[in-house]
This record gives structure tokens, C-alpha cells and sequence, in this order.
């Protein structure tokens, strides 16, 4: 008797561990054959972000709209298969970013900036500016304006730029009755749009690195005159601000925020952090150094990441930094001597100082986990192949249209960005193969077309509720995220149609002596009729 329930025992134990083996097995099959989704290198790769984007755009809700698209992109990846949906998601997804070196830092830095904000605002620095401010720029043109000189001056970093903009202005668009809206887009429209067209920044770095077999550098340089989203994008901000237009639904939040209601919205995400703004010992200087050190420390960090304290020159150190790593070390070492300074002026207790920590974290929570989801989203994208299949797409449209090819290569950077969320992957996507298609035959056409590349990018990523530095956009703001990403929509879509045209011009005239002044006449004509359709907004 005991024989038999030994042996029962033991074939139940040798089913089990059989049982347990099989995943195990059927596991290490798929590695060794690299599981291929079926799926892969199709439209329905593009599918997930695309859901993201409208659900978040109807419901006005982005953490459950973007967890649908990362599910929708599981889904797709599994076969349909419940555990391997599961698995994907969090394993190959929000477990698979939040370890990613680069991700953590640039969370790091983020929650840095929202502690020195923090600790602006409870010395006084920030009333202190706000109140300046009030004495110095007299009318919401002034300060508009002065949001977007700012904005333009830290050329550095699109993530530096979004919340060290945010930061310093808020107090004062707050006084001349500013829509946070408006501000939001103020900010997004200098952080990547300027960014691209900077010689000296992370993003030109970015870009240098995947023009293989070329002086990348000469090459972004000679690129910037007909980088037309980028420039037509600051022409579209000062013509905004000097013809006092507004249009779609900016022009509610804006007749809203002249009426005292700067959100329009009942959701105010950032509230507790207005309450921190408070009357101080601080002064003017408590606010600007801290953004001095910050500027200067987060080059010396970046350009030490790219070696230059070993022997190599600014501008290669700075093509080949690291700009996560960069930015935490120089946002850590201007945290530090923030410190120092507010307490050897007896602003501030240390232990208040340390009190700030928690506070900046939570501040920016909500920009966090955006984030997260959308890094996610698009690893479930690149996952699906999604950059196979729009490379595939370029390279069986190139022959045939060699003219209208940088107005093509614009239009699919900027739906490849939008759907993606992200610049830096069309950059990667794009420029390889325009490279390859003008290599050696048109010099010209291939800088046009690299530029188109960069300007659809940057559009895509401009108009894109999944894209990171729209998300720092409305963190630096302190605005509702779907707030922005529907203000901003049209005069996105504005500037990219003009661009658009002007990108089929300079495809014909392949010089941008004629292309861009003609580019600037139809902005501000364009512009122009617009207003004459809604009229001057309300003084």
C-alpha cells in the first residue's frame, strides 16, 4: 500500500515538474528562434500608439488611455495569448524602461529640478521674480515675449528647457492673466523646435550620430536654413504675440484666463505646488542663480560625459555626450550649492531644505508617470517593428519623387513621431535612409531631405500627447496635460502645413536663399487671414 503511494507520488511529482518545465522549454525554443510576432513590420505595429493618442484626445484622460495602447500593443505581440500579454507589458515594458540607464536619469533629473523648485519658491525667489517682473514687463505681449526669448536662450536641452522655463515664468504670465495653456505651448514650441536647430545641444548631438559615413556635424549645420518647422515655429510665436491672435481652443482658455480663470478646466494637477509660492526673505538672485548654476553646470556635465576633460574638443565632446548622465551630475552639483547658498544667507533651515525633497518628488509625479507609459508604449512599438515598416514604406516611395521626396520624408517623420512619441528613434529611422538614397548623386537634396527628416520629427513629437517633451511641457506649466496637447494642436498643424509647401518649394528650387523668405511670407500671410477670420483677441 505504502509502494503505491510512493509511486503515485512520485508520477505526480514527475507530471508537475514536467508541467512546470514546458513554459520553461517552450521559452528557450523561442529565444534560440527570436520569436518574431505575426504582427511584425505591419500597419497594425503602428496600431497601439495611434489608439493612445485618439482615446487620450476623446476621454481627456492619459494613464488609463496610454496603459490601453501598451495592452493593445501586448495583445498584438502575444498572438493573442493571455500570459504572454502579461509577461510583455511588464517584463519586455514598464520593468524594461524604468531599468533603462538613460530613462532613470533623466527621472533623476526631473525630480532634482522639481526639489530646486521647491526650494525657490519656499525662500521667496520665485514671489521675488514675479513681483520684479510685474514692475519690468508691463503688458501680456511683454511677457509672452519674454517666455519665449527665454525659452530660445536654453538651447541646451528640451528637458532642461520645459521645466527651467516653466519655473521662472509661471509667476509672471500668472500676473498678466496668462492661460496655462498658452504657457504650455510657449514652452513646448522652444524646447525641441530651438533645440534642433542648435549647434551647441543634445539634440544636435543625437542627430551627428546617425549621419554614418558623412562629417555628420557640417552636415547639421549646413541644415538649419531649411529646417523650416523649427524656424517658421519661432516666426508663428512672435506673430501670435505681435498680431494678439489666438485661435481654436487657445482662444477659450486665453478669453478665460483675461476673465481670472488661467485653466478653464476644473482639473488643476499642480495645485499643492502653487501653494508653496510664498512671500520671502528671498530676492531676485534667490531664483536666477540657481537657474544660472543649473545652465552652466549641466554643460560642463554633458561635455564631461563626452570626454572633453580627457583631451577631447567642446564640440565632439558635446556630439558624443551622454545627456542623461550630463544632466543628473550638473542638476545634482547646482543642487547642492542652491543649498549652500540659501543657508549661508540664512533663507532656509538644512532641515527645511531636506523637507523639500519629498515635496519636489510629488510635484512631479504626474510628468513620471506619463512618462513611464509612454516609454512603455513605445516599447511595445519597437517590439511590433514599427521602424521596419515605415523604413520599408520610405524606401519603396524614394524612386520616382526625387522632388517632393523631403515633403514626403516630412509628412512620414511627422506621423512616425506622433506615433511614437519620440524624435531621437525617427531621427535613427529616417536619416540612415536618406543617406542611403542620395549618397553620393545630390549633396543638396540630401541635406534638404535630412532636414525634412529632422523638422517632420520634431513636428510629430511636437503634436504628440505620448511625446516626453510635451509631457515636460505641461509639468513646467503646471498645466492638464490633454489641456495642452489640444490647445497647441492647431497652431502645430499650422506651422507643419506651411512647411509642407515649402518643402515641395525647396525640393524644386533646392536653395534656401528662395525657400525660407518665401516660407515666412506664407506664415505670417497665412496667419494674417486667420486673424482677419477671428479677429483681434480680447484686450
Amino acid at each position: 500500500m505504502r509502494e503505491t503511494k510512493r509511486k503515485i507520488l512520485w508520477l505526480i511529482s514527475t507530471v508537475m515538474l514536467l508541467v512546470a518545465c514546458c513554459p520553461m522549454l517552450a521559452f528557450a525554443a523561442e529565444e534560440a528562434e527570436e520569436y518574431v510576432p505575426a504582427m511584425y513590420a505591419t500597419f497594425w505595429s503602428l496600431i497601439p500608439p495611434l489608439v493612445a493618442i485618439v482615446l487620450a484626445l476623446i476621454t481627456k484622460e492619459v494613464y488609463s488611455s496610454l496603459f490601453i495602447g501598451i495592452l493593445i500593443g501586448g495583445v498584438f505581440y502575444s498572438g493573442f495569448a493571455f500570459e504572454g500579454t502579461v509577461t510583455h507589458v511588464f517584463q519586455g515594458g514598464i520593468i524594461s524602461v524604468l531599468s533603462d540607464s538613460y530613462n532613470v536619469g533623466i527621472i533623476v533629473f526631473l525630480v532634482i529640478l522639481g526639489i530646486m523648485v521647491c526650494m525657490m519658491n519656499k525662500v521667496g525667489g520665485s514671489a521675488a521674480f514675479g513681483q520684479w517682473a510685474q514692475k519690468h514687463i508691463k503688458s501680456r505681449a511683454g511677457a509672452q515675449c519674454a517666455t519665449i526669448l527665454l525659452g530660445i536662450l536654453i538651447f541646451i536641452d528640451d528637458y532642461f528647457n520645459c521645466l527651467t522655463v516653466g519655473s521662472v515664468m509661471r509667476p509672471v504670465t500668472d500676473k498678466h492673466k496668462i492661460s496655462r495653456a498658452k504657457l504650455s505651448y510657449l514652452i513646448d514650441a522652444t524646447a525641441a523646435p530651438v533645440c534642433i536647430i542648435a549647434p551647441i545641444s543634445s539634440w544636435a548631438a543625437a542627430v551627428t550620430g546617425f549621419v554614418e559615413g558623412e562629417d555628420g556635424f557640417s552636415i547639421f549645420i549646413r541644415a538649419i536654413p531649411y529646417n523650416f518647422y523649427a524656424l517658421l515655429t519661432i516666426v508663428m510665436m512672435f506673430s501670435l504675440v505681435l498680431l494678439k491672435l489666438d485661435y481654436g481652443p487657445m482662444r477659450l482658455h486665453e478669453d478665460n484666463a483675461i476673465r481670472g480663470d488661467i485653466y478653464t478646466t476644473p482639473d488643476r494637477p499642480y495645485a499643492d505646488a502653487e501653494k508653496e509660492i510664498v512671500e520671502g526673505k528671498g530676492k531676485v538672485i534667490d531664483l536666477v542663480l540657481p537657474i544660472i548654476l543649473l545652465i552652466v553646470f549641466c554643460i560642463i556635465g554633458m561635455i564631461y560625459t563626452g570626454g572633453f576633460f580627457s583631451g577631447t574638443d567642446f564640440v565632439t565632446s558635446f556630439s558624443q555626450s551622454d545627456a542623461s548622465v550630463g544632466l543628473v551630475l550638473g542638476s545634482f552639483f547646482a543642487f547642492v550649492i542652491t543649498i549652500i547658498f540659501y543657508v549661508a544667507r540664512r533663507l532656509i533651515k538644512f532641515n527645511e531644505c531636506m523637507a523639500c525633497i519629498p515635496e519636489g518628488f510629488k510635484a512631479m509625479v504626474p510628468a513620471i508617470l506619463i512618462l513611464t507609459f509612454a516609454w512603455t508604449l513605445k516599447a511595445m512599438t519597437d517590439s511590433l517593428g514599427a521602424d521596419v515598416f515605415v523604413s520599408e514604406l520610405v524606401k519603396s516611395s524614394a524612386s520616382g519623387f526625387m522632388n517632393f521626396l523631403p515633403a514626403i520624408i516630412f509628412l512620414v517623420g511627422c506621423g512616425l513621431a506622433f506615433a511614437t512619441g519620440t524624435s531621437w528613434g525617427t531621427f535613427g529611422i529616417l536619416i540612415p535612409i536618406v543617406v542611403s538614397v542620395f549618397q553620393g548623386q545630390n549633396e543638396t537634396m540630401m541635406i534638404i531631405s535630412i532636414s525634412a527628416c529632422m523638422a517632420g520629427a520634431v513636428c510629430g513629437d511636437h503634436c504628440s500627447p505620448i511625446s516626453d517633451t510635451t509631457i515636460m511641457s505641461s509639468a513646467g506649466a503646471q498645466c492638464n496635460h490633454v489641456n495642452h496637447v489640444t490647445t497647441q494642436l492647431p497652431y502645430a498643424i499650422t506651422v507643419a502645413a506651411v512647411s509642407f509647401v515649402v518643402y515641395i518649394i525647396a525640393g524644386f528650387v533646392q536653395t534656401a536663399w528662395i525657400a525660407l523668405p518665401a516660407g515666412i511670407v506664407l506664415m505670417v500671410a497665412v496667419l494674417l487671414v486667420i486673424r482677419k477670420i477671428y479677429g483681434k483677441e480680447a484686450e
